[in-house]
């Protein structure tokens, strides 16, 4: 008796640790699993105006920007001289002004860290969570939005300026061991690369990359269509100008294109790879955005409506929401084919995924059970096929629904109007239905459909692009070149490299990120100059270092050019580039009152570093008079995403 007594305890202490070491690795093996997730957002590149170019992650070519291209981490914009550009990511847009070098360091769901070499970008942040970043880091100090509002951060080309305008919200900006909180309606100029130097005044009138980022912002805040959608769904305000929502029974809320008859969705665009996620849609049309990456398309009454997904749900990015028919095998032809998801119909992704991932990317685009998501998964996914012929797809068999190009053409992203192929209803009715096309990609693809204009496009100088940026949190490595997972590429054709074996094929001597990482800083306080003559006149009006076309001209084209002033730096200079800049001087007072920490602990990059053993001081900062400052009433006010506004216009 005593030892059935005794057994039964020990067979209930196994199975208590059993039970408690299980609790200990689930946790464990779910978070490690979901690590390896992809964003669950992507930024786009929208509204353009002039010469944009284009730098995919990884490579060193420049092509000729193309709008609706998801732009993610390490991808970088060149706008040249006369140009802006809109990039949106939902709740923060970021508008580029003429002479801009852009690049994400990181952009994931927590983190926007901006790289900006040169130029001036607007930022606006709509909501901040309490775990996300929005980082800007320029060549002399790193910009941390504190509050949602109204940023505009422009860094002078030789590296030794930033000028931040706060119009609403809050930041603090960063360099050498000093910190300086920046206000609404203050504008801070930050000089210096040794030691950071802060002069902060009230903020000037709105200049015309401001004013057109305002009217870009309202087009957001006006839009009818966020009625209907997440304010996350990226691009959804395009949809206004080109279609119209109606109820439509049993999908609620579609909106319906103003479309020439026989169109079809993914047909009028190509395919590009992007990494991390593969096989990336890329619509030709200026509203298709949102409808290709979001939601689900439905054929009603003879035509094509687009059902958004729940509006209270936080939607997530997706690279194409299709089925392929026949993968690019011998039962196609050798031609490749897709059709769209139909409402409640389960996206599989074709790259490595978690089950939490599988359903969120599902559950935020469509009304799905979980259940019938968990199912697919585990057909598809852990049994490791991409075989889904046991489920019905709406758009299977809807005339002109399914679209096909030769291989080839696929693979190297070419216009899908220009390769397009005839199918038979017995080719789609006998081929297999898969999640992935078994295609690897070309270059080109990589590129994008614009690859040809590598030779033709304005890229940024040099000097810009090998000049690192200042940053208060560690950027990811940077991203692999196409060349150097080529292999690893077409061993698995159509699926992305996992993120293991990226770690393993990485080069030992790949570039990393130009980055100067910060020590901790210690607050600074509000700079001001003991005169309270402001130093910004620099920023108005800088001399051009590349007066030929395609090179950077800072002077916005409102401001007249002025020649040279005695005493006055000539900053882009070729003998001043690699000079370290010292404080600004004004009647032989130093602009800066503060201590400023010289120390830099952080491990210098593998570029130039400037001599110290210069004789000449910098030159003095030419300075203006107080100008009378007048706040114009800020044209957005940060709100929630379902505030009273949105909810009015119920």
């Amino acid at each position: 008796m005593h030892n059935g007594v005794q057994g039964k305890l020990r067979t209930f202490c196994a199975l208590l640790a059993f039970a408690l070491l299980a609790l200990t690795l689930v946790p464990h093996i779910t978070a490690q699993d979901g690590d390896n997730d992809p964003p669950g957002r992507a930024g786009r590149l929208g509204h353009t105006e002039g010469s944009i170019s284009f730098q995919p992650a990884g490579e060193s070519e420049w092509v000729e920007a193309i709008p609706n291209r998801p732009i993610t981490t390490g991808d970088k914009l060149w706008c040249d001289r006369d140009s802006r550009a809109e990039v949106e990511l939902g709740s923060t847009s970021i508008h580029l002004g003429s002479n801009t070098g852009f690049s994400f360091l990181n952009l994931d769901d927590h983190t926007v860290q901006i790289q900006l070499s040169a130029g001036t970008i607007n930022v606006r942040v709509r909501h901040l969570d309490d775990d996300n970043v929005v980082e800007i880091d320029t060549p002399n100090q790193a910009f941390s939005v504190l509050r949602p509002g109204s940023y505009k951060v422009k860094a002078i080309e030789d590296g030794n300026f930033t000028m931040i305008t706060v119009r609403e919200g809050e930041g603090e900006s960063a360099g050498n061991g000093q910190t300086f909180k920046i206000h609404e309606g203050q504008t801070a100029t930050l000089s210096g690369t040794d030691r950071l130097n802060a002069d902060i005044q009230q903020a000037a009138d709105e200049d015309e990359l401001e004013r057109w980022s305002n009217r870009r912002d309202r087009h957001f805040e006006d839009s009818v269509s966020a009625r209907y959608v997440s304010r996350d769904v990226v691009g959804a305000d395009d949809l206004d100008e080109y279609g119209e929502w109606h109820p439509t029974p049993g999908y609620g809320p579609v909106w319906y294109p103003n479309v020439a008859p026989g169109w079809a969705p993914y047909h009028t665009g190509h395919w590009a790879w992007v990494d991390p996620w593969g096989w990336t849609w890329v619509d030709d049309s200026p509203w298709g955005y949102a409808p290709f990456h979001y939601g689900r398309w439905a054929f009603v009454e003879g035509r094509w409506g687009w059902v958004p997904g729940p509006r209270e749900v936080r939607p997530v990015y997706a690279p194409a929401l299709v089925v392929f028919v026949g993968g690019g095998g011998s039962s196609m032809g050798g031609n490749v084919a897709w059709f769209p998801l139909g409402p409640r119909e389960v996206y599989v992704p074709s790259y490595h995924a978690s089950p939490r991932y599988v359903n969120s990317v599902n559950v935020s685009n469509t009304t799905v059970n979980q259940t019938t998501v968990t199912n697919v998964y585990n057909t598809t996914i852990v049994n490791n096929t991409t075989v889904i012929n046991n489920t019905t797809y709406a758009n299977r068999n809807v005339s002109g629904a399914v679209t096909a190009v030769p291989q080839q053409a696929f693979a190297g992203g070419q216009p899908v109007t220009r390769t397009a192929v005839a199918i038979t209803r017995q080719q789609i009715a006998s081929a297999p239905v898969a999640a992935r096309v078994a295609v690897a990609p070309s270059q080109s693809a990589v590129l994008g459909v614009h690859a040809a204009t590598t030779a033709h496009v304005a890229a940024p100088p040099a000097a810009l692009v090998n000049r690192p940026v200042i940053a208060k949190i560690a950027p990811p490595p940077a991203p692999v070149s196409f060349a150097a997972k080529q292999q690893a590429l077409s061993a698995h054709p159509g699926q992305p490299v996992a993120s293991q074996e990226m770690q393993r094929i990485r080069p030992a001597n790949a570039p990393q990120p130009l980055v100067r990482q910060l020590p901790s800083a210690r607050p600074a306080g509000n700079a001001q100059r003991p005169d309270n003559q402001p130093i910004a006149e620099h920023f108005a009006n800088p001399q051009p270092n590349h007066p030929q076309p395609n090179q950077p001209m800072m002077n916005r084209p409102s401001e007249p050019n002025r020649p040279p002033q005695p005493n006055t730096p000539a900053m882009n200079r070729p003998s001043e580039l690699n000079r370290p800049a010292g404080p600004p001087e004004h009647n032989g007072r130093p602009a800066v009152l503060q201590p400023v920490d010289h120390t830099v602990s952080s491990t210098p990059m593998k570029e130039t570093q400037p001599s110290r053993q210069q004789q000449n001081p910098p030159a003095p900062i030419a300075v203006r008079p107080p100008q009378p400052q007048q706040h114009p009433k800020p044209a957005y006010k940060p709100q929630g995403q379902d505030d009273k506004k949105h909810q009015d216009h119920q």
